[in-house]
């Protein structure tokens, strides 16, 4: 049996692969652009990272993991995305795979390794439930999946669950708790509706109180080229935020994040601007919403509250020094 680096040459027998077992376990069948997009062509890309095992002429095996030290936690860790082996080839592979790549990760100067949901790679599922809607990115390694066994027994800690969570649109109802929680809101002099900058001020206070870049990023994107989002505002003051409100392509529908102004909290506005921003989704045509949460996270009741299920589930992993 021979590891080595993936070479471009593999790639139509590590598509095979990857249609043959990864999507047993629901991640998305790859075409060879879409493998090569997810795996290859990406900054992050460390050819001592992608992994194949032949026995003779057979490909039989493929892993992956990435680096970068401008990565969270990237100074000190490498992260391992994915390995699969054919099921009538030996199961010790997936020790000799984590084996290489934890190597790797020390020849970089890594002392530790995570499966963790900031790996720069996306591994697209699709929902049990609704095998024609997928998300974007697998937060971590579901328990079913042959690697999790194995990471475990290398002493890897499961140290988080987090929840894929999924709600197919079309018959979506604020409840009637909410509309109270909202009319409450209202009395205080809160208002909940789409963000209009010809109105409402202040969005770049509250984006910088709320210490998220991405949030900054993306939302003043949306409000610098008209793409809508949910508001709540005091007076002409913006101090919260949910969306924006995107259908992709696939009929999935897309946000970046929900955040009230830490000075405006206590008034009930993230579970209303939450409830009002799957209304707009649903109003702009879009035929599901799916999201990951922690399973400790208290948002995931609202989420439930709203019709959403938990689907999936993915551990979070950590090996804290390697050897």
């Amino acid at each position: 049996m021979d590891i080595r680096s993936f070479q471009i040459e593999d790639v139509g027998e590590v598509v095979a692969l990857w249609n043959e077992v990864a999507t047993i376990y629901h991640y998305k069948p790859l075409t060879e652009a879409e493998f090569l997009s997810t795996f290859i062509q990406h900054q992050y890309y460390d050819s001592g990272c992608v992994l194949v095992a032949y026995n003779e002429d057979e490909l039989i095996g493929f892993a992956a993991g990435s680096v970068g030290d401008d990565l969270p936690l990237g100074e000190v860790a490498g992260y391992i995305t994915c390995a699969w082996v054919k099921k009538d080839a030996d199961q010790q592979l997936y020790h000799r795979f984590v084996d290489k790549l934890e190597q790797r990760f020390k020849t970089l100067g890594k002392t530790q390794a995570e499966v963790l949901f900031f790996n720069p790679v996306k591994l697209v599922w699709n929902i049990p439930t609704a095998l024609e809607h997928e998300h974007n990115n697998a937060p971590g390694i579901s328990q079913d999946v042959p690697l999790y066994q194995c990471l475990i027994e290398r002493g890897y800690i499961d140290r988080a669950t987090q929840c894929g969570m999924y709600l197919k649109l079309g018959h979506f109802t604020i409840p009637e708790d909410i509309a109270a929680k909202e009319q409450k809101a209202a009395e205080k002099g809160y208002r909940v509706q789409y963000f209009d900058p010809e109105k409402h001020e202040h969005l770049e206070e509250l984006l910088t109180a709320l210490g998220n870049p991405q949030w900054q990023q993306e939302i003043t994107d949306a409000a610098a080229r008209h793409i809508p989002f949910v508001a709540a505002v005091h007076g002409d003051r913006c101090v919260g935020f949910a969306g924006p409100i995107v259908r992709q392509p696939n009929g999935r529908a897309y946000f970046t994040g929900i955040g009230v102004h830490p000075e405006h909290e206590g008034h009930g506005l993230g579970s209303v601007l939450f409830f009002h921003m799957v209304e707009a989704f649903q109003s702009n045509a879009c035929d599901y919403v799916s999201l990951f949460t922690g399973s400790n996270n208290p948002a995931i009741r609202i989420y439930e509250k709203a019709g959403f299920q938990v689907v999936k589930q993915f551990s979070i992993l950590r090996k804290e020094q390697l050897i």
